[in-house]
């Protein structure tokens, strides 16, 4: 089960990973750095298949696509927030991040234990005993994230057109499985 990580409303890609820290091209690198100077704590802590609660406009500023492999690199499989700047929500999906919309992100409480189900949009906080609805990823965002991110996908199938057989492990009915650090 993931647990949450809390942050407000307008975290901005430099907040995610500074720009000093975007020298490398190491993933292991820029998960380690991941919130240093906004929450320090927060890469010697997050535990694989974690998640990030948001408030509005979540990975506003820089188009920075660092952003995206900090957080997966860190071991989070999912954002829930109201809302994401458009360029990060579409860095997101390119790089396989479930990024969830949902008005009752607010609701979850730093530390819950989340349930979700990406495919459907829901999200069951244990913690407090209740479900909140998020806004399902779109089809083919659920297809990319089943492939770890839009060039592993490529790379199985020779393009974006590519159709999903159970022999590629990526069934276009089935579960969208967020595994930690599956990366392109």
């Amino acid at each position: 089960m993931a647990r949450a990580w809390r942050f407000g409303d307008f975290v901005n890609t430099d907040q995610i990973i500074p720009g000093r820290y975007n020298v490398t091209t190491s993933s292991a690198e820029l998960g380690r750095a991941c919130f240093i100077e906004h929450r320090p704590e927060y890469a010697a802590q997050v535990r694989p298949g974690d998640l990030i609660v948001a408030g509005e406009d979540f990975g506003c500023g820089s188009s920075r696509e660092h952003a995206v492999i900090a957080i997966l690199a860190s071991g989070v499989t999912a954002v829930l927030a109201p809302s994401f700047a458009r360029i990060f929500y579409r860095n997101a999906i390119n790089r396989g991040l479930a990024v969830l919309e949902s008005p009752g992100a607010g609701a979850v409480q730093e530390g819950s234990e989340i349930e979700l189900d990406v495919a459907r949009g829901r999200v069951i906080d244990h913690t407090a005993n209740r479900e909140i609805v998020a806004r399902p990823l779109p089809l083919f965002a659920q297809r990319i994230a089943r492939h770890g991110g839009v060039l592993e996908l490529v790379r199985v199938h020779g393009s974006l057109n590519g159709v999903c057989l159970p022999a590629c492990g990526s069934a276009p009915d089935g579960p969208v499985p967020l595994s930690p650090g599956r990366m392109p």
